[in-house]
């Protein structure tokens, strides 16, 4: 935001200010020097520069708005509840016929901010105000949760006769590195019902990840319905990994998981795992198969045994129909085709299924995004490479000048264990610590070119997990990491630094009863 922009919003804020204080004013109160710059806010921003001062919010804060649009609305009851929920204060809405006694929190939606992009924001705080700004409703959301994280856990009784939570001023510019910043959630070796993924979006929301990758289909079951194709979740969604009843999300279930999502600013990605990853649909449609063995539901968790037979004309009416109904009810450009360890498909049948499915999902208006091995295809350059295993797959999705997501197994996998001792998790691509996952650079990933990096992404694969604590062990505290790779330039990353801010996290996992490692390398502060 420019100087005179700035200057603008004070005055109108000046004279919003002046006409809602008709009544007694509170006078502003001295708290104790404090340095925004220090705060524990997790991702870091670009910038924050301190004033030393305090912002009292109170039982006497408002909020304003520049337009009362729907988005704006929402976005303020949004805030007002998470404020709620932290200190019990009730944060009203002012106007101009309503006399305003104490501070004010003013959310405006700004086009000075919009060359920075739609995630951009600019908190401006002093005595008297906080000042949010963006040029989007996102950029407001993302801004809204370093409100939440400078907020104190606990208030100041010592000046007032009421509570107070003082938050330093000072200036907050920030803006997120990468544009695709996202955790997949494995819902088919282990379905997660919809209340559970609910609350992994309102934790990834909290750390400003903006998107929620669901792995739908694999050979232990099939997680979405398919109403063209019923026998997909009626029989391959019955089960999961180690014989348990699985389960499925309705179509309707889903749109309320989106809707959920996109009110906290996160796109869900879809991804039906082809051709293959491939037996919970061939068991529901025999037709479907294509390794000559006759297929029963599966249980277990090796891989690379299944596949779609890709030379039948069957088996894309049934790729088309699954694309076509999920793509119907999926808002977002991109639908994630799978395509790793199809290890019994033949490389030139491997080539020519993701060609043809690239222009099946091209059909239906979306964005093609696979693991790593669908860049050994002739694919274009619109297409997205999901890079988990293979620096040489990378590279060929370079040549090709294709975009792509930086999942790293060694690194970013949240299903890996942290050590020896570890309750759950995987480890055949070794221990991820909580300062392995950390301590690396997305920036220049295996000689990577930055600009063919739209961002990072942390699956989380569920073999080992069946609800929602062994989940949060596993993504927690790993996945707070992963949020400022994503966010926060190199500059601003490190690991003494991080690791200080991450200990003081403890009393929001707390409040959100997050089961998460209390790795011994932090000092948490519980």
């Amino acid at each position: 935001m420019s100087t005179f922009s700035k200057a603008i919003t004070l005055i109108l804020l000046t004279l919003f200010l002046s006409a809602c204080n008709k009544g007694k004013k509170i006078p502003t109160l001295n708290f104790p020097s404090t340095d925004l710059s220090t705060e524990n806010m997790i991702p870091k921003p670009l910038e924050a520069i301190a004033t030393n001062e305090g912002f009292s919010l109170d039982q006497y804060t408002a909020i304003s708005v520049s337009e009362k649009s729907d988005d704006l609305l929402d976005l303020i009851w949004f805030l007002s509840e998470k404020i709620k929920a932290k200190t019990n204060l009730d944060i009203v809405l002012a106007d101009s016929e309503t006399p305003q006694k104490g501070t004010v929190i003013y959310i405006e939606k700004t086009d000075a901010l919009k060359q920075k992009g739609a995630e951009a924001y600019l908190l401006s705080i002093t005595r008297d105000s906080l000042i949010l700004s963006s040029s989007q409703a996102s950029g407001i959301f993302r801004g809204m949760q370093t409100i939440r994280q400078i907020i104190p856990d606990n208030s100041n009784d010592t000046i007032t006769t009421y509570k107070t939570w003082p938050i330093p001023t000072g200036e907050i510019n920030d803006k997120p590195q990468f544009e695709y910043r996202g955790s997949m959630l494995d819902v088919a070796r282990h379905f997660f019902s919809v209340e559970d993924v609910k609350k992994y979006i309102d934790l990834l929301a909290y750390y400003k990840y903006n998107i929620l990758h669901l792995h739908l289909s694999d050979d232990q079951g099939w997680r979405i319905e398919i109403k063209s194709w019923p026998l997909l979740t009626k029989i391959g969604g019955s089960t999961e990994v180690g014989g348990e009843q699985g389960g499925f999300y309705t179509q309707e279930e889903y749109i309320d998981l989106v809707n959920y999502a996109a009110r906290r600013h996160i796109m869900i990605v879809p991804e039906i795992d082809m051709p293959g990853h491939t037996n919970a649909a061939s068991v529901s449609y025999p037709i479907l198969n294509g390794n000559g063995i006759p297929p029963k539901l599966y249980e277990g968790t090796e891989v690379g045994k299944s596949t779609l037979d890709t030379r039948k004309d069957e088996v894309y009416t049934f790729i088309d129909d699954v694309v076509r109904e999920i793509s119907a009810i999926t808002p977002g450009p991109y639908f994630h085709i799978g395509g790793d360890e199809s290890h019994v498909t033949k490389k030139e049948d491997y080539i020519y299924f993701v060609e043809r499915v690239q222009e099946i999902v091209r059909k239906h208006g979306k964005r093609m995004i696979g693991w790593d091995e669908i860049a050994t295809a002739n694919i274009d350059s619109n297409s997205i490479s999901q890079f988990w295993a293979s620096k040489e797959n990378a590279h060929l999705a370079i040549e090709k000048n294709m975009k792509i997501i930086l999942s790293p197994a060694k690194k970013a996998y949240l299903d890996m264990k942290y050590d020896t001792e570890s309750k759950y998790g995987l480890s055949w691509s070794g221990y991820i610590p909580v300062d392995t996952a950390y301590i690396w650079t997305p920036e220049a990933y295996e000689k990577i070119p930055l600009k063919n990096i739209i961002g990072i992404e942390a699956p989380l694969w569920s073999e080992t997990i069946s609800n929602m604590d062994e989940l949060e062990y596993l993504a927690f505290p790993r996945a707070i990491g992963y949020a400022e790779l994503g966010w926060s330039i190199k500059e601003n990353r490190n690991w003494e630094d991080y690791k200080k801010r991450l200990a003081n996290q403890a009393p929001f996992l707390k409040r959100m009863k997050v089961k998460y490692y209390p790795s011994s390398l932090v000092k948490w502060n519980e």
